[in-house]
């Protein structure tokens, strides 16, 4: 026993210099948590299980809404609560909750995303979410973090270096391929947006494997029934407001529900930053009357090419315009703005953060434009349909123009009209022509690609199933009319000069086409003949895809939008 003291002694004397040793960590933690400090703070997205042998489980951040969709964080006192999201290539999408407490003094620069292991990267600004009007940064993983599995969420803040210790029990970070992002209420259902669930274009899974669910305890969760499966997007009865503890009176609040889709084979609920808005009782009258014909795409970084393509449909027939911005960051607001403060358009920027979305966007424009527009035109920023008539018969154009080619059937019964596409090439361009696309581009491949479509919103399927070139139609009730060459086509001004068409590369914005890198499908026709998986500049890029000479959008556009100046002929969308 006496040979044992000495032994007891040193233990009793490490356990102390340990616990000095962790009090000393505290005390730093302390101070770095003062709330003169500039942070956001994960909150924790925890695990619920009906049974310990249960794989069912949801995600319970809470992002409510902001009550000013275009407010900014620039200046926050102490914790707020946020949550992240890892989107392909390694970026991290953080959603700020409105529980932060922003003011207007300072800018929105500044932040960084402070992960574990002591990394950071900058965290920039990104946007506001339009239907949760959460505020949105985005920052890169860094790379010892891509070995740790499973991902864990960062903390925003503009003080990274005061950051120590505060990561080790960040919750786990959903990856985008496996979540709910999006949702939508009509006055008789819900359509909810989905990844990772219907993963293969034309292989879509019962509604009958799924339910929804409403809250943010999955004990006292609502649940109904699922109504449409459809890739991405699943449709749902809306739940009971009594059995949520909402009264009725507060439905047109701004208070949020989690939402998301319960797998029941697998009794798995995919975790979700969607939100639930209960529809209003009585939906207040359209201030605004609704446009016959409306135009919407999903863009991204198009600021320099847009000018010239709403210019050119709002002449011919379209009345407004809804795109929906897949991230921009060059000037697209800022060219919005001044087409809408001209005041001949009407353009509305939706902020659609989602990658690889196009799908599922185009469902919920059929949706969310049903009330404001009878038609919509689904036509990207490089497509320019015109008639052949147009240029025999017009000494000007005419906002009738477009909308002539929806009558052309003789019945009421067209749900659709598509239209063919000719795709152009190079034409000889090094570098974006100044006058615009249509003076630029007029050589073109000899057969006609693919088609894109005018869709009457009332006919489209309950499913708001579409492969980006035409939707699926109530086939009870309404026809799919395809015009032939003579009446419309579009030009597709689709291989521009090389500095432009690299862009491309930067991702597919289709869910189920493959990004330009992916070696997968060469063959394809979404892919260009004659081009790799690589940005490399094929010999000859300036003279490929001319098979034929095609001026007559040329030459109608200079007519009627152009004018001479002392420099030389000018079109009217350049500044």
């Amino acid at each position: 026993m006496p040979r044992k003291a000495p032994t007891s002694i040193f233990l009793i004397f490490l356990c102390l210099l340990l616990l000095a040793f962790y009090s000393l960590l505290l005390s730093r933690s302390a101070i770095s948590l003062s709330p003169t400090h500039l942070r956001f703070r994960p909150r924790n997205l925890t695990t619920r299980y009906d049974a310990p042998d249960s794989f069912n489980h949801i995600i319970r951040e809470d992002i409510n809404e902001l009550t000013h969709r275009t407010r900014l964080v620039t200046s926050i006192q102490g914790p707020v609560e946020s949550v992240s999201v890892l989107l392909p290539n390694w970026e991290v999408l953080v959603l700020v909750s409105h529980d932060a407490p922003l003011t207007s003094n300072l800018g929105v620069g500044g932040f960084y995303c402070f992960f574990p292991r002591n990394e950071t990267s900058p965290a920039n600004f990104s946007g506001v979410l339009p239907f949760t009007s959460a505020t949105t940064f985005k920052c890169t993983l860094p790379n010892r973090n891509r070995r740790l599995q499973p991902f864990h969420q960062p903390v925003l803040t503009r003080f990274p270096e005061r950051e120590t210790n505060v990561i080790s029990a960040a919750p786990v970070m959903p990856r985008w391929d496996f979540l709910a992002y999006e949702c939508f209420s009509t006055e008789t259902d819900v359509v909810l947006f989905v990844k990772g669930v219907n993963n293969r274009q034309g292989i879509n899974k019962s509604p009958e494997e799924f339910r929804c669910v409403y809250g943010n305890d999955i004990k006292n969760a609502v649940k109904t029934p699922v109504t449409s499966s459809k890739q991405e997007v699943f449709r749902c009865l809306h739940p009971n407001l009594m059995e949520l503890s909402i009264s009725p009176s507060t439905t047109a609040a701004a208070k949020r529900i989690k939402v998301s889709i319960e797998i029941n084979r697998e009794k798995l609920v995919v975790p979700s930053v969607a939100y639930y808005t209960p529809p209003r009782r009585h939906m207040p009258s359209n201030p605004n009357p609704t446009s016959l014909l409306c135009a919407t795409t999903m863009v991204y970084n198009v600021a320099k090419f847009l000018r010239e393509w709403v210019m050119y449909y709002s002449k011919i027939g379209v009345d407004k315009f809804i795109l929906y911005d897949n991230g921009s960051d060059d000037d697209l607001e800022r060219v919005i703005k001044e087409l809408n403060e001209e005041g001949d358009y009407n353009i509305e920027r939706i902020f659609w953060v989602w990658p690889k979305t196009q799908e599922a966007g185009f469902s919920h424009s059929a949706v969310y434009a049903k009330d404001s527009c009878t038609w919509m035109m689904y036509v990207d920023v490089d497509e320019f349909i015109f008639s052949p008539s147009w240029l025999k018969n017009s000494s000007q154009p005419s906002k009738t123009m477009l909308k002539s080619l929806l009558s052309i059937s003789s019945n009421g019964s067209i749900g659709q009209v598509s239209i063919k596409c000719n795709d152009f090439g190079p034409s000889d361009q090094k570098e974006h022509p100044a006058m615009g696309v249509i003076q630029g581009y007029n050589c073109r491949r000899q057969a006609e690609q693919r088609h894109k479509s005018i869709l009457l919103l009332e006919a489209v399927d309950h499913s708001l199933l579409n492969v980006i070139h035409h939707f699926d139609l109530n086939n009870n009730h309404y026809n799919w009319k395809e015009l032939p060459l003579e009446a419309a086509v579009i030009n597709h001004y689709k291989y521009q000069a090389w500095p432009e068409f690299t862009t491309k590369f930067r991702r597919r914005v289709s869910a189920f086409v493959a990004d330009w890198r992916t070696r997968v499908n060469p063959m394809s026709k979404d892919r260009t003949p004659g081009l790799g998986f690589q940005p490399i500049k094929p010999e000859g890029w300036e003279n490929m895809f001319c098979d034929v000479k095609d001026d007559r959008l040329k030459l109608w556009t200079k007519k009627w939008f152009g004018s001479q100046t002392p420099q030389g002929l000018k079109m009217a969308w350049q500044l």
